[in-house]
């Protein structure tokens, strides 16, 4: 389930990306916009990798580290999951350490992922949650034509705006 571009790799997560993970989710920067429990230790990261990796298995989520072509290091990651009972629908969501911000890096795998939903997994909407105060998410999701929905709620995330991107189908 690899997928390329022309700077990037999107990779399966496994155990070998302990410290990577860590990095990437216990980012204060990053965190700032994101209300989780971070990982606090390799044991954390650890078993966030695990439960990923299950969820994969059992095609609850698609889950993918980004790294640079030339490097084996995760700088990010990205995702699809939370799909409908009908499977027609999915939220994709997204991490880039702030070291990597602002290269168009996550617009490449962002590009790469909604293709794969909407070609490989016969999407027919990817929806995106953002906190109201990140610009850099709210930035991106606008540039690759996402909408805002004013009138969708994101439940207990009461600081969180919904973005929404349909597939067009030609006839």
């Amino acid at each position: 389930m690899k997928l390329e571009t022309e700077r990037l790799q999107l990779k399966e997560i496994n155990e070998s990306y302990v410290e990577d993970i860590l990095k990437i989710r216990g980012n204060e920067i990053i965190n700032q916009f994101v209300q989780r429990n971070s990982p606090k230790n390799n044991y954390d990261a650890l078993q966030f990798i695990l439960t990923i990796k299950e969820r994969t298995r059992n095609h609850e989520t698609f889950y993918w580290g980004i790294s640079l072509k030339d490097q084996t290091n995760l700088i990010g990651t990205i995702c699809l999951w939370k799909f409908s009972d009908d499977r027609k629908q999915a939220e994709v969501g997204y991490e880039l350490l702030p070291d990597y911000h602002r290269k168009g890096i996550m617009s490449e795998a962002l590009t790469a992922v909604v293709n794969y939903g909407f070609n490989t997994l016969n999407l027919q909407e990817i929806v995106a949650m953002t906190n109201k105060f990140n610009e850099n998410s709210k930035g991106i999701l606008l540039k690759h034509q996402f909408v805002l929905e004013e009138e969708r709620k994101d439940e207990g995330f009461p600081d969180n705006l919904v973005f929404s991107l349909k597939k067009i189908i030609v006839t």
